[in-house]
């Protein structure tokens, strides 16, 4: 018998109603902020006007800026790698909330969430001080590159405490204050709320389904191209990453959408057990594995094309 990704068949008419208490019953609202140092600064006004000259250009009409420091030194790319990380963890483990900023992650899961962040803002503290032990070396090496634009202004005396990661998890309820002191008031917030919620489970939708075309579109690409003759090289990736997406769907699906869930379901069961090298060694299984994703990647265009996404972020009530 095939795996199925769902918990429950959806059924009814009020998917996304349903789907939209079980998000505001089950999930928490976390917000993901970062302190970054600039290394960016624009000219200043008769720098601008010297710069245009070169052209015979007027400086209110040249937008130029500088580099202060060398962002490809290790040192510099091991800070900015641990902000991609965590940001990607947020997303991996969270769904879309129509507040920019903000995303819903499981209530169960907060615990998991916080220590994560936790060792990620270790991580960063440690990479920052590395930063800052080559932080003379970068301004030394930036003196030389930048010539007269050099300001040593710009530059603070240490990168310690310029970077952070901090995390919060804001109220996305309605405040009980309010049932005592308005209740119409507060009866209208709760509406509101129940409205953005519907509107995160749009998001979700949207989200599940690009993200999930995206896979398909570059699998099926890798396994019907070749190249001189010979089947296209893919990396393990082109599946793992499709098998990472069948679990965080199963973990965040929000089962509003039949039509989705039966297309995630119908790519799982494709794609169970196949594992990369399989496909590099077999001819006719990466033809079957294109023959049926195909029908897969039409029905995903279809969903794409009869529910598009709408603008709802900060969407006034």
């Amino acid at each position: 018998m095939s795996l199925s990704l769902l918990d429950e068949p959806t059924t009814g008419s009020s998917h996304r109603t349903n789907a939209a208490e079980r998000l505001q019953a089950t999930m928490a609202a976390a917000r993901l902020s970062f302190t970054w140092l600039g290394v960016r600064k624009s000219l200043t006004a008769e720098q601008k006007n010297q710069a245009a000259d070169s052209f015979g250009a007027e400086g209110k009409f040249l937008s130029a800026g500088k580099k202060l420091l060398d962002t490809s030194h290790p040192a510099f790319k091991a800070v900015t790698a641990i902000k991609g990380r965590c940001q990607s963890y947020w997303r991996a483990v969270s769904l879309p909330y129509p507040e920019p900023g903000i995303r819903l992650i499981r209530q169960h899961s907060i615990n998991e969430f916080d220590n994560q962040i936790g060792s990620f803002r270790e991580e960063l503290t440690q990479a920052v001080s590395e930063l800052d032990r080559h932080y003379a070396d970068l301004r030394s090496v930036a003196r030389r590159r930048l010539g007269d634009l050099f300001d040593p202004s710009d530059y603070p005396a240490t990168v310690i405490g310029l970077f952070a990661i901090e995390h919060d998890y804001p109220s996305v309820e309605p405040p009980s204050y309010l049932r005592h002191l308005n209740p119409e008031l507060y009866e209208q917030e709760c509406q509101r709320m129940q409205a953005r919620f519907e509107d995160a489970v749009q998001l979700a939708e949207h989200a599940f389904t690009e993200e999930l075309t995206k896979l398909i579109d570059h699998l099926t690409e890798r396994l019907r191209g070749e190249t001189d003759g010979k089947p296209k090289v893919f990396r393990d990736t082109a599946i793992t990453n499709i098998q990472e997406f069948f679990e965080r769907f199963r973990t965040l699906n929000v089962r509003s959408n039949e039509q989705l869930d039966a297309l995630v379901n119908r790519a799982h069961q494709v794609l169970q057990g196949v594992e990369p090298q399989q496909l590099r060694d077999s001819t006719p299984l990466r033809q079957r594995l294109v023959t049926q994703l195909v029908g897969v990647q039409s029905s995903l265009d279809g969903l794409m094309v009869d529910r598009p996404r709408r603008n709802i972020l900060r969407r006034p009530r």
